[in-house]
């Protein structure tokens, strides 16, 4: 069989579909709700899965060398986005979505800590540059937001829900560091240590099976004591008799998800030993990371994750591009200075060519069932605090998608009008089948989701 011939014309037949669902004019959930009925061909075995991952990197980008130059489809890409050119098709820039949430906290702090949620920060006592201090968000994140929405339905429930990874991010918790958020006052810390993760994802099956053995070892104990004691101490005894047969109930069905998924199919990976958490490591760490990312969607333990790289205000030293100075500071320095210039691109340039790994491990993964690759079931969105370093602009925020998971037409660039990118989040959980009428501050939501994505 011709592989690639395959492969092109079943992606031709899921873009006709597209095509056929926007000529409808329906919204981004009706769409997919559309796409996942098997009279249009699209669900051979069952509904569509579709997985978000929202991927950060820091300090802003060179635009002259990042947005395309026109609307419409992608010609060539400029210098920073050219990694992802063999994604082209499933490439879709968003140019003019403006983060216009104020209040408490300097650019750095707010750029982070309101990207996925939308909405002030709470005063505190965490103080940066010149603006005033501040504390978390006020509010939930999107991916955290979608976690709910998802593990509420049983046919959308997964093993964790979501998923926070990270890649040198520091140890302090601080407005800086976090961007997850379970709701007000409530940051969600992602796991910068690959083995650290894998534990997570692994290492429980031992400690689970141990402690139904225990808790079977304790309910025989119980029995064996409770015809020596009074009526109130055995009444007693029943309600622990009683908590531990609800923890083997919820223990069980626990288990019996993790056997579903490692029956997907899916190996459990291996890392490399002994690989330190340390700025030199970061290339192989974000491998690492992705690999587990990649093998944690197709075993179907979560369809929402993070993946955040460094932190606001990152200065992570890349000396592996021969960069010594830290990233941060770089991107203080005015566009006069040819050299940061230069070095600002290329480290942009290198977070790009994560994003590609990432695009290129999931086209290459086959979508369990056998409806294409986890890819076209999966959507990639990379963002940014900034949108510029050195000016400090939260105007112009960079958000890059790559995969057909949301259903939005790719292969192309948009540019709006400063739009508010709350209306941006507003579509994103739109399209995964759960719209809002506003999702962080209502203010910026009036107009609704962004139109022209389907």
């Amino acid at each position: 069989m011709n592989t690639k011939a395959n492969q092109s014309g079943t992606t031709s037949m899921k873009a006709s579909r597209r095509q056929f669902i926007r000529d409808l004019g329906v919204s981004a959930a009706a769409a997919n709700f559309l796409l996942a009925l098997p009279s249009l061909g699209w669900a051979a075995s069952g509904s569509r899965k579709q997985r978000v991952v929202f991927v950060f990197s820091p300090n802003g980008v060179i635009p002259k060398h990042f947005w395309p130059e026109n609307e419409g489809e992608h010609g060539e890409l400029k210098r920073i986005l050219a990694p992802l050119e063999p994604f082209k098709n499933q490439l879709l820039t968003l140019q003019g979505l403006d983060n216009r949430i104020k209040g408490d906290g300097d650019g750095h702090m707010r750029g982070i800590g309101c990207l996925l949620t939308g909405v002030e920060l709470f005063p505190g006592d965490v103080q940066g540059g010149s603006d005033t201090p501040a504390g978390w968000s006020m509010g939930i994140s999107i991916d955290q937001h979608l976690k709910n929405k998802l593990q509420a339905d049983p046919s959308t429930r997964t093993r964790f829900g979501s998923l926070e990874f990270g890649v040198m991010v520091p140890d302090r918790a601080d407005t800086w560091t976090r961007w997850s958020y379970a709701g007000p006052n409530q940051p969600v810390a992602p796991i910068s240590d690959p083995y650290q993760m894998f534990n997570k994802l692994y290492g429980q099956k031992q400690n689970r099976a141990m402690l139904a053995s225990v808790l079977d070892d304790l309910a025989e104990d119980f029995k064996k004591v409770e015809s020596l004691v009074s009526p109130e101490d055995r009444h007693m005894l029943q309600q622990h008799v009683d908590m531990v047969r609800s923890i083997e109930v919820e223990l069980q069905s626990e288990m019996q998800h993790a056997e579903k998924s490692d029956q997907a199919g899916h190996a459990v990976p291996e890392l490399a030993p002994n690989v330190e958490i340390d700025n030199d490591n970061m290339p192989q760490l974000t491998r690492m990371q992705m690999e587990l990312l990649v093998n944690s969607l197709a075993s179907d333990f979560t369809r929402v994750a993070t993946f955040q790289i460094t932190n606001s205000v990152g200065n992570a030293k890349m000396r592996w591009l021969e960069i010594d100075e830290g990233h941060h500071s770089i991107s203080h320095e005015p566009d006069s200075n040819e050299e940061a210039y230069e070095q600002l691109i290329q480290i942009n340039t290198w977070y790009c060519e994560q994003i590609a790994y990432l695009a290129k491990r999931l086209a290459e993964t086959p979508e369990p069932g056998g409806d294409g690759s986890m890819l076209d079931h999966t959507t990639v969105i990379w963002t940014n605090e900034l949108g510029k370093g050195n000016s400090h602009t939260r105007n112009d925020i960079p958000f890059v998608m790559v995969g057909g998971g949301l259903g939005f037409q790719t292969g192309r660039a948009v540019k709006f009008n400063h739009a508010p990118h709350n209306r941006l989040l507003l579509s994103i959980t739109e399209a995964m089948g759960h719209p809002e009428k506003s999702f962080g501050n209502p203010d910026f939501c009036g107009d609704g989701a962004l139109t022209g994505l389907i």
